[in-house]
């Protein structure tokens, strides 16, 4: 391990202030045993103008390397990877929407006294993606059983190739393919089966080049807040392909889609549940459910520093 990561330099810390009180990643990222536990991290690290260890958050391999790193020491999942271009996921706020899911089902945290006595919580993760990101943490925080479904078969094929790497998931995570691209839950719920949650990370943005201006912001933000320089670069730094950032209609449309689907599903799902990213967004989407007979509605505040994403979920139970 080369001198700078046995210096006495401050840690770099995410801006996590305000995640659920159950996340391992509050008080921020343990760098050096990062790259112990994973070397390749070591060569995207760097001292910024504050003097604290920092990752190169504008350089996609760089979240990627990080991305794998905590996996693996916090979550014990080895090999993970994804192909270029593809959603490269911020971990503490993943996690946060498991928990608040499992806060939200009355799940306790797994002890070693309660592990065989809690119910098996059974999820849907609607567009899984290539990083199956939402099930890996289920399936190691709570050893939940999970569905991952998506409509690109390359996506698929690459949490295929995680899922081998990692035995205890073979099990636990099994993967369905979305033939339809007009239908989200028809064709993966199958007859006489039964979720109790599913959730969603709807792609936010109605087209590539909306996406691409929203991630400039974020990189200008990232590097103000570290005191580093403006990446100019229209690189998305934490990737994203069509199906997973952007989509006609953009969040407003996906959201209407996925809740009047709902309501056909609704005895075969205790909850649905999903990310909205824009606050413009959440009256509609509630007014819709009530008008389709939601016995319930929560409206969740999920917190990462400055950044709010609003958890919506309902059910017709």
């Amino acid at each position: 391990m080369s001198t700078h990561l046995r210096s006495k330099n401050k840690q770099s810390k995410p801006n996590n202030k305000g995640l659920h009180s159950r996340n391992m990643h509050q008080q921020g990222y343990d760098l050096p045993s990062l790259v112990k536990s994973y070397p390749p991290l070591e060569q995207y690290l760097k001292t910024n103008t504050h003097g604290n260890l920092s990752v190169e958050f504008a350089e996609p391999l760089a979240v990627k390397a990080l991305n794998t790193a905590l996996l693996k020491r916090h979550y014990n999942i080895v090999d993970w990877d994804i192909p270029e271009g593809a959603l490269c996921p911020p971990i503490p706020g993943r996690a946060d929407y498991i928990h608040y899911i499992a806060e939200l089902l009355g799940i306790d945290v797994p002890t070693p006294s309660k592990v065989n006595t809690q119910p098996s919580i059974h999820l849907l993760d609607i567009g899984t993606g290539a990083n199956g990101i939402y099930p890996l943490l289920a399936c190691q925080i709570y050893g939940w059983q999970c569905v991952g479904s998506d409509i690109n078969p390359l996506s698929l094929k690459n949490v295929a190739s995680i899922i081998t790497s990692n035995p205890t998931l073979k099990d636990a995570f099994i993967l369905r393919t979305q033939h339809d691209k007009n239908r989200i839950f028809d064709g993966i719920i199958q007859t006489g089966e039964y979720f109790d949650v599913s959730v969603c990370n709807p792609p936010f943005h109605a087209s590539q080049e909306e996406a691409h201006k929203s991630n400039q912001l974020k990189i200008n933000n990232l590097a103000r807040n570290r005191g580093e320089r403006t990446n100019s670069s229209p690189t998305l730094n934490f990737g994203g392909l069509e199906a997973e950032l952007w989509c006609n209609g953009g969040e407003r449309m996906f959201l209407k889609k996925l809740i009047k689907e709902s309501q056909e599903f609704s005895s075969q799902c205790r909850w649905f549940t999903s990310l909205v990213s824009k606050a413009d967004n959440v009256r509609p989407a509630q007014k819709l459910i009530r008008k389709l007979g939601a016995t319930d509605i929560r409206e969740i505040e999920m917190k990462q520093g400055k950044k709010i994403t609003r958890l919506l979920a309902w059910t017709f139970l």
